[in-house]
């Protein structure tokens, strides 16, 4: 058994690794990180990330980073709660791996640019120009996402995997600051699909939790 804590942030790909961990079903502890108070600029935090991001998730107390990375370590160490299909073929392992890298360093970046574009442009310059470019961009992404769901009602076929775990923190991320979803119904069915099952409804739970914690300091920064 692994000692686990997950450092998170409400609405943050952290949701993704938490939807994962509770899909697995092992205790975990997680720790929540101020991002409106800096604290994951905090000399302690940077000892365990340099990079200053969450997710980072300690296993026995040795720090891990980056979304790929957790996520494969959690299906290579919990095989049996078939995060990722199981496959004897390393191409195939190979493949279902490019397919969290492709939600990490192609959807993700874009996301950022719809929900959080005040990191690329100062003033109210950044909704008027960024997010229409994300917006934009994202476009053609969604509209394969959308198409391969007409296969089924999870990104691999009839089988649940961490992959739609990401596929619902982006949509959720992006739809909740204006993002339509009426274009993209197989997503948006999807997203709805998501949220009964009973490891994200937890994983949500304890966002929830958390944006009471930041509401209660003042350090809550609502989507807009």
């Amino acid at each position: 058994m692994h000692d686990l804590k997950l450092f998170v942030a409400p609405g943050t790909c952290a949701r993704v690794p938490t939807i994962a961990l509770e899909e697995i079903g092992v205790p975990f502890e997680t720790e929540l990180v101020r991002l409106a108070a800096k604290q994951q600029k905090t000399p302690e935090f940077l000892a365990k990330n340099p990079k200053g991001k969450v997710p980072t998730i300690l296993i026995d107390g040795k720090p891990l980073t980056e979304n790929v990375a957790i996520l494969t370590w959690l299906h290579r160490t919990y095989p049996d709660a078939k995060l990722l299909p199981e496959t004897t073929d390393e191409l195939e392992r190979v493949k279902q791996i490019a397919d969290v890298a492709f939600f990490s360093a192609t959807v993700h970046p874009i996301v950022t640019r719809i929900a959080m574009p005040m990191y690329f442009l100062d003033g109210e310059g950044a909704y008027d120009r960024i997010r229409p470019k994300g917006a934009e961009a994202m476009g053609p992404v969604m509209s394969m996402v959308n198409e391969r769901l007409e296969n089924g009602p999870w990104w691999y076929g009839e089988n649940w995997s961490v992959v739609d775990g990401y596929l619902f923190w982006a949509w959720w991320r992006i739809t909740g600051v204006g993002y339509s979803a009426d274009q993209f119904p197989n997503i948006r069915d999807h997203a709805a699909r998501s949220l009964e099952r009973p490891s994200v409804a937890r994983a949500m739970q304890r966002e929830a939790d958390n944006i009471e914690v930041l509401k209660s300091e003042g350090l809550y920064l609502a989507p807009k």
